[in-house]
């Protein structure tokens, strides 16, 4: 006597529990578990090759943690504008909006004062960037562009006006120092007291030692903020692919003219996702104040645009702008921690385009085949030649990184439809 499969099971799945679901069930959740495992053992093998211990060091990981945070939230504030169809050159300009009121608010009440400082500064610039969009019908680029100049322009003055002689200290281009730090806390035994993952990662195994270092780099020393921060990734999947709010709000994005006829508030909606885009661009400011516990003028370095190509390459979507942020927060913490370290890195990235060589070949694409095999040899080359980068390339690591992912991946890339179009009742 046969026993009927439970309703909507998949076919083998019969006694699978969710941890084997993970690892041999279709979809994108085993091939993004078998991506991640395979990663891994590239980065430890390329260790192991290599001998530089910074790659997979908890040091580095615990820096990249830190340093994809604001670019992980600068992109999460592109996601809610652009999902709802305003695009967000800005974000650079409300990021810089944002470190200047977490320095403003930081050393007069702490840190919970800088994270409230650094919100509402950045969505002041929200709010400007859609009262000239949404309501005016400014172009988007301009607009942002502006708004990045500006901003720029008012901090300076801000700082000028606040901070010269100021008795707290401070002066033109910086803020006196945040007079508290954000609470952080390590997992116990793991991370701290008997501190296991540590002790693993120092005897430089092959593979068990470099996953060591990974979870030790992320759940020691942690700040909350942080924490707050990554969860926020899937929170957004959840209020924009799972509420009535976020589709409505994604409509705005597509077609504005059929949700408007539907009853959708698009101007409303506009606002509200471009009033959160800042908000959020200026949180990922706040991150950077803590960092250095101190604002400073060009604290930003461009991480807002840097944010903004993470948003694309991960193709408007929440899990893939944070692999973007993480991709982008690596290169930056390697090339904070090692110099030869990034070197490495030459050999890691040749590896993986000649994988995307072979997969480009295997679906007929011989162009970008060849072009993938070929940006691998040069860096091949320069693994086997160079002993340590130029310190100016070195420093630019994060900015090439970046053009080369986005150059890799703009051929799947999928724009909400109406992203950027000036909408106007009546006119479409």
């Amino acid at each position: 006597m046969s026993t009927a499969a439970p309703v909507g099971a998949r076919p083998g799945s019969a006694g699978r529990g969710p941890v084997t679901d993970l690892f041999l069930g279709g979809g994108r959740a085993r091939r993004t578990t078998w991506l991640v495992v395979g990663l891994v053992v590239l980065f430890s093998a390329v260790r192991v090759i290599s001998g530089q211990t910074s790659l997979t060091s908890s040091s580095t990981m615990a820096a990249a943690l830190l340093l994809a945070v604001p670019l992980l939230l600068v992109a999460l504030g592109g996601l809610f504008a652009e999902r709802a169809g305003v695009v967000n050159i800005g974000l650079e300009g409300m990021m810089i909006l944002g470190t200047w009121g977490a320095g403003f608010a930081g050393y007069q009440w702490g840190w919970a004062g800088a994270v409230v400082g650094g919100l509402v500064m950045g969505a002041l610039g929200g709010l400007l960037h859609a009262v000239a969009t949404v309501t005016f019908g400014v172009d988007h680029v301009i607009s942002g562009v502006a708004i990045n100049i500006l901003a720029a322009g008012l901090v300076r003055f801000l700082s000028e006006l606040l901070y010269t002689d100021n008795p707290a200290g401070g002066g033109v281009t910086q803020s006196p120092a945040v007079s508290s730090r954000p609470p952080s806390f390590s997992l116990p035994v793991l991370s701290s007291g008997p501190d296991l993952l540590g002790s693993l990662e120092s005897r430089h195994w092959f593979l068990v030692s470099d996953v060591a270092g990974i979870l030790r780099g992320f759940t020691s020393g942690v700040g909350v903020l942080t924490v707050v921060a990554v969860l926020l990734v899937p929170a957004s999947y959840l209020v924009l692919w799972r509420t009535a709010f976020g589709l409505r709000l994604r409509s705005c994005g597509e077609n504005p003219a059929a949700a408007d006829s539907l009853g959708v508030p698009v101007y409303r909606l506009k606002y509200v996702a471009v009033l959160i885009s800042g908000a959020l661009a200026g949180l990922g400011g706040v991150f950077l104040v803590f960092i250095a516990n101190i604002y400073r003028e060009g604290q930003t370095g461009g991480r807002g645009f840097i944010g903004l190509a993470a948003l694309i390459f991960g193709n408007w979507r929440p899990g893939g702008l944070a692999a973007g942020a993480g991709l982008f927060g690596y290169a930056d913490a390697l090339q904070l921690r090692s110099r030869t370290g990034v070197v490495a890195l030459l050999l890691l990235v040749a590896v993986l385009l000649l994988a995307a060589a072979v997969w480009q070949a295997t679906r007929g694409k011989v162009t970008q085949a060849v072009t993938a095999a070929a940006f691998a040899a040069v860096l091949l080359v320069g693994y086997i030649t160079i002993d340590v980068l130029p310190e100016g390339i070195v420093s630019f690591t994060p900015h090439l990184t970046t053009l080369l992912v986005l150059s890799l991946a703009s051929q799947r890339l999928r724009m909400p439809k109406a992203d950027g179009l000036v909408y106007r009742r009546g006119e479409h």
